[in-house]
């Protein structure tokens, strides 16, 4: 008998559970999209947008994923032959260098493994080692949704300072915007790049690009962009179609003004905050766990995990067994342990991840992590006692 049966919970690192209010607004008729309230409604996405991202400069909208909204950054301000210096803390960030790779840039990459967050430092010695300036740009992972790290972006603006380089700092918020505290402004991000499906609470389908005046500079100096991925008109647009370079995605538009409007009515430092005890609660859960037994959380250092999103392992092929149990009979869904091995490495089974972003509390949580708790007793994963009770006991002491 399966006690799956019932609401099931997606507790995957994106595309994250959608809100009611979400799903409410876009369930409706299409929409005219040369008139009414869609082209207003656009605007005030827009300028959320831009209180969402800390900043008061530009964000252009793509129909597209996280990967579009990467080709879409690197499109607008880097000519083939131009070298990046990429940063790496897991899978995305290698794959960010390998994007750029495809578009015909140079790419430096500096490995950091998918335990450690970016070390300022090295980046700092890279970029004074760049005699010629040939580097364009810093391509960083501010939360590597593979290894659950996350890294220091005000240290990487010192960074960029200290060295008096004039390379632009691009940073991939995919996992963190909306969960963890990014202030593009205040870090001196001169470009970010996200998407809707994480701490938006929107389906997957549309990305976003954040730029300022520096990036601005560097695209007026580019001879070619491609129409669809240039981002002056979508960002300034004369007429309403240039927001989205043709249809505009209507469905998406409501869903995303919905959703907006829970994170600002619950304001954003409350966000960050709520974020932070719940992930502190899947801490010690897990802590509590690996007392006893081989669980182990991904990064050490709390002061380099993610807000949004927790990776652990246990012995191969535990995780995989493990994820099938809470699935099969309790309903809820963990993420694959991404980039932590091949998948054709029998390691690849001992990986797996919780994603608490987005639309998540706290009895969501401790479901997730009673679930998870039942899977190890129902699969003889030897581990500690009271690992729930401790996340209750967190959250009920903050």
């Amino acid at each position: 008998m399966s006690l799956a049966n019932g609401r099931t919970y997606l507790a995957i690192p994106g595309p994250t559970a959608v809100p009611d209010a979400v799903l409410r607004a876009m369930h409706r008729a299409a929409p005219n999209i040369y008139e009414g309230e869609l082209i207003g409604m656009t605007e005030s996405v827009v300028t959320d947008l831009r209180r969402v991202a800390r900043t008061e400069h530009d964000v252009a909208i793509y129909i597209a994923n996280g990967h579009g909204a990467w080709e879409a950054a690197l499109s607008n301000v880097l000519a083939p032959g131009a070298r990046v210096l990429s940063l790496a803390t897991g899978r995305f960030g290698h794959g960010w260098a390998e994007m750029a790779g495809t578009l015909g840039l140079d790419v430096e990459m500096i490995d950091f493994g998918v335990r450690a967050p970016v070390d300022a430092d090295r980046v700092e010695a890279a970029l004074r080692a760049d005699k010629d300036r040939r580097i364009r740009a810093v391509l960083a992972t501010h939360v590597d949704t593979s290894s659950g790290i996350r890294s220091d972006l005000p240290a990487l603006r010192a960074a960029l300072d200290a060295a008096g380089h004039p390379a632009l700092l691009m940073a991939d918020c995919i996992a963190s915007l909306g969960c963890d505290r990014f202030e593009m402004d205040a870090w001196g991000v001169d470009i970010g790049v996200t998407a809707s499906q994480k701490g938006l609470m929107t389906p997957p389908g549309l990305g976003f690009v954040f730029f300022n005046d520096r990036a601005a500079a560097a695209r007026a100096a580019m001879e070619r962009v491609g129409p669809y991925w240039d981002w002056t008109r979508r960002a300034r647009p004369d007429v309403f179609y240039q927001y989205f370079a043709g249809t505009a995605p209507t469905h998406h538009i409501y869903g995303l003004r919905a959703a907006l409007d829970l994170i600002l009515d619950e304001g954003l430092e409350a966000v960050w905050a709520r974020h932070e005890t719940l992930a502190r609660a899947i801490w010690v859960a897990a802590q509590t766990w690996g007392e006893a037994g081989a669980l182990r959380l991904n990064v050490a250092q709390p002061a380099h995990r993610s807000h949004a999103v927790t990776a652990l392992s246990l012995p191969a092929p535990k995780g995989t067994e493990l994820r099938d149990w809470v699935q099969e009979n309790a309903g809820v869904t963990l993420g694959i342990g991404l980039g932590m091995a091949e998948p054709d490495d029998p390691a690849w089974h001992g990986f797996f991840r919780i994603g608490h972003m987005g639309h998540v509390n706290a009895h969501m949580v401790l479901g997730a992590l009673g679930a998870i708790e039942a899977g190890l007793a129902a699969r003889d994963i030897p581990h500690g006692a009271g690992g729930v009770s401790a996340a209750a006991a967190l959250l009920g002491g903050r």
